[in-house]
């Protein structure tokens, strides 16, 4: 059986401790040294809980909502994810565009013209039991591509329904134990519960299956920072927001609306006009960050009043990994 975490800073520090200390093997893909573990297998029980608030690991709360949206937009724009990740250009071989990262063409339009998302809710309304409903992301060309510098991490997800909830297994051929999983892990699940509502079905389980669980030597000295933090405080990470009941692609689609309008400085949005957002609280909380980071782009402090309307655990994850910017805001408002 595999390992089981009641949520995902669980399981992320556990199987990162792991990989750290107890490697299977060194080596350096790519010229890229690191300790690696094959085969690695958990399950998070309540995969809604999926973010790590150990301070020092300073998660980017706002690129893991900002991914996920990407990949819910269908997108391969490279403008859209490098304005909150800018390294990620590193992955375009054109300057314009990703391939192997852009999930979201494959969820939506694979090989140019299946929608795998809407097969799999087909599937799954057809035969509640079926073992069918994957969603393919790896695809076979991608090892032809000469240099290839983006090939996809990511194979495939399964999609179950038992005993009227919704579980889902990731299957990944690679995975950063210290940085990439926090997101994918993210991603992967936000996916699962905005599926799960769309079937009108409660959260299952999420099962992550690597083929390779490694971590790179350059984060030797950061891995070993969390992961003493972690063991001196051994906190539970707080509660963390849940999808309103229902299908709430509609809201995606307007958060995806405003997103566009904030990511190009077309849309400023201070706490009054924020709370005038026609969206449940989760989905306006959400559009709160996709602000920060817009006022992190534009300007040079974060409004205290949008900081401060946030759920708290949104609040704490951006003043963790932007404490001057917030300090600076507090300082300003007082």
């Amino acid at each position: 059986m595999p390992e089981s975490y009641p949520h995902f800073q669980a399981a992320y520090l556990a199987e990162l401790r792991r990989t750290f200390d107890e490697p299977e093997f060194v080596n350096s893909p790519r010229g890229n040294l690191s300790r690696e573990r094959l085969g690695v297998t958990f399950t998070i029980a309540d995969p809604v809980r999926r973010h790590v608030a150990v301070p020092s690991r300073r998660t980017n709360i706002i690129f893991n909502f900002a991914e996920a949206l990407w990949y819910l937009a269908g997108s391969d724009s490279l403008d859209f994810i490098k304005y909150y990740a800018p390294s990620i250009a590193n992955y375009s071989a054109n300057g314009r565009t990703l391939d192997g990262t852009a999930y979201g063409p494959r969820v939506f339009r694979h090989m140019g013209r299946v929608d795998q998302w809407q097969n799999i809710i087909r599937t799954l309304r057809e035969d509640p039991d079926s073992k069918r409903a994957v969603i393919q992301i790896f695809e076979a060309y991608e090892l032809t591509v000469p240099d290839n510098i983006d090939v996809a991490c990511t194979l495939a997800l399964q999609f179950m329904i038992r005993e009227n909830a919704l579980h889902c297994v990731g299957f990944m051929r690679a995975n950063d134990a210290f940085r990439g999983v926090v997101s994918d892990i993210f991603s992967f699940t936000f996916m699962l519960e905005l599926l799960a509502g769309q079937l009108g079905l409660s959260v299952g389980t999420y099962t992550h299956q690597v083929g390779s669980f490694h971590v790179y030597e350059s984060d030797a000295g950061w891995a070993h920072e969390v992961l003493r933090e972690a063991e001196a405080a051994a906190e539970e990470p707080p509660a963390f927001p849940r999808m309103p009941a229902g299908d709430n692609w509609p809201h995606v689609r307007e958060v995806l609306r405003l997103e566009e309008l904030l990511r190009t400085d077309r849309l400023r949005l201070d706490a009054e006009a924020l709370s005038h957002v026609d969206l449940p609280e989760y989905w306006r909380a959400v559009v709160g960050l996709l602000e920060l980071q817009r006022q992190l782009r534009h300007r040079t402090r974060l409004d205290p009043d949008v900081v401060g309307g946030l759920p708290p655990v949104f609040g704490d994850l951006v003043a963790v990994r932007w404490p001057q910017f917030v300090s600076d805001a507090a300082n300003s408002a007082a």
